[in-house]
């Protein structure tokens, strides 16, 4: 199984929300990382059928997804940013009704919705209102609602926003399992997000794709970019106004920054070796696209 991007690029008036992107998909962890605003949803809601690209194309082995159509959404499992659910259902009432959407049989319908709420860790929870569900649990109902067809394909955007940190581990583990006979794509801001559990990452910025590859290999374009600096602590604020900082930490009574820089800062700067989210702070210094 392949799902093809070729070429995609969808525009807002003057600005380019995706921008001559391509990519070939196949089984395995994919994920969309970039800072908001980098194009991840347009992206993402162009390759579930939902908005047509202004030029490019978005096949599945081969078959054009508008021309596939039902075939193709058969195949898709769909999680959106912003979860659209009724508050006054139950879990279980809310996974039936969105079977019947999809055009389960009743029986089948009930044994799924059962097994999927078993498999997000809800089945305690099936006779209770969504409205009293945390947001980890919201977000879980979500991932078992995108699963009653059986997809082949599984595209999630956001999955973990707005998750604590215990939620977020249980979440990707998750994926990561659904991941190994499935081709799952999502999409973060959150660099640990996929630092442990992508096979690939796909670097947005401004609507194209920057670098692509493996955790490692991005992470291996800041090499010679990383530093460990010395300071004294009241000059912390100088270095975060003038370089950018990752962060910093203290060792034997002292304080070093981790600075991302082209060249070395200064005399004692140490080069470090480089992770996943210093290449993504290198790209994006702050946590808002320009």
């Amino acid at each position: 199984m392949e799902l093809l991007l070729d070429r995609l690029s969808k525009r807002y008036g003057a600005k380019a929300a995706v921008d001559n992107v391509s990519a070939a998909l196949g089984p395995g962890m994919h994920a969309l990382l970039g800072a908001n605003g980098a194009g991840k949803t347009t992206l993402m809601r162009m390759l579930c059928g939902i908005l047509e690209p202004d030029s490019g194309s978005v096949s599945l082995d081969g078959g054009d997804i508008f021309t596939l159509g039902p075939e193709y959404r058969n195949l898709l499992g769909y999680l959106p940013q912003d979860f659209g659910y009724y508050p006054g259902y139950t879990a279980g009432e809310f996974m039936l009704y969105i079977a019947a959407l999809k055009g389960l049989p009743r029986s089948v319908a009930a044994r799924r919705s059962a097994a999927l709420l078993e498999t997000v860790g809800l089945s305690k929870n099936a006779k209770q209102k969504i409205k009293t569900f945390s947001g980890g649990m919201k977000r879980r109902l979500g991932i078992a609602q995108a699963l009653l067809n059986r997809p082949e394909i599984l595209i999630l955007d956001e999955p973990t926003a707005g998750l604590d940190p215990k939620e977020r581990v249980r979440l990707r583990n998750l994926l990561s399992e659904l991941a190994n006979d499935r081709l799952v794509l999502l999409s973060t801001h959150i660099v640990s997000d996929v630092e442990s559990a992508a096979d690939r990452v796909l670097l947005m910025k401004a609507g194209g794709i920057l670098l692509d590859g493996s955790p490692e290999a991005l992470a291996s374009q800041a090499e010679g970019k990383v530093w460990e600096v010395p300071v004294e602590e009241k000059r912390v604020p100088e270095w975060e106004s003038r370089f950018n900082v990752a962060n910093l930490r203290r060792e034997s009574g002292r304080l070093y920054l981790r600075v991302i820089s082209d060249e070395s800062p200064c005399p004692e700067a140490i080069p470090s070796r480089p992770t996943l989210e210093d290449i993504y702070l290198y790209f994006f210094p702050t946590d808002k696209e320009d």
